[in-house]
C-alpha cells in the first residue's frame, strides 16, 4: 500500500511543478500580465513602475542567480515586495495582523519562449479578511493595477 501512495505521489509531483499562467488566472485575486518582454527587461520595468506609483521596492527575492552560481539552470523568477510607509500606518491603524501582507509582492517569472509574465495577488484579496481595511484595498488594488499595467505596457 505505501509503495502505491509513494508511487502515485512521485507521478503526481511533476505535473504540480508545471503551472501554467491559466493556473493563475483561475485562483482568486490573481492578476497576471503576460507580456511581450523579456525577463530582465520586465523586472527593469515593474521597479520602474513602482517608483513611479508612489511606492517603494521593500524586498526582492529569487533562486534563478543563486542557481545559475551552482551551474543550474532555471528560468528567471524574482518576488519583488512593494509597499510605502503612508500605507503601513494607515493599514497598521486598522489591523494590526494585515499587515503580514505588506509587502505586497508581484512575482516576475520567465516563460518558456523567453517572454515574461508579471502576477501579483490582488490587494484586496489579501486583506479581504481584515475589518475596515476595505478602503485602503481598494486603492492599493488601484496602485498595483497601475503598476502592472505600466510595467506590462509594449
Amino acid at each position: 500500500m505505501l509503495r502505491y501512495i509513494l508511487a502515485l505521489l512521485l507521478f503526481t509531483l511533476p505535473a504540480q511543478a508545471q503551472e501554467t499562467v491559466a493556473d493563475l488566472t483561475v485562483q482568486p485575486g490573481w492578476q497576471v500580465r503576460v507580456t511581450e518582454h523579456d525577463f530582465d527587461t520586465l523586472v527593469d520595468r515593474t521597479r520602474a513602475a513602482i517608483g513611479a506609483n508612489g511606492m517603494a521596492v521593500v524586498t526582492q527575492a529569487g533562486p534563478t542567480g543563486a542557481a545559475a552560481r551552482r551551474g543550474v539552470e532555471i528560468p528567471g523568477n524574482l518576488v519583488i515586495g512593494a509597499f510605502n510607509n503612508d500605507f503601513a500606518v494607515r493599514l497598521l491603524r486598522r489591523s494590526t495582523h494585515a499587515m503580514i501582507h505588506a509587502p505586497i509582492r508581484l512575482y516576475v517569472t520567465e516563460n518558456a519562449d523567453g517572454t515574461a509574465t508579471l502576477s501579483y495577488i490582488a490587494p484586496s484579496t489579501l486583506l479581504a479578511p481584515y475589518p475596515d481595511t476595505d478602503d485602503i484595498a481598494s486603492e492599493l488594488d488601484t496602485v498595483f493595477d497601475a503598476i502592472a499595467e505600466a510595467a506590462a505596457a509594449r
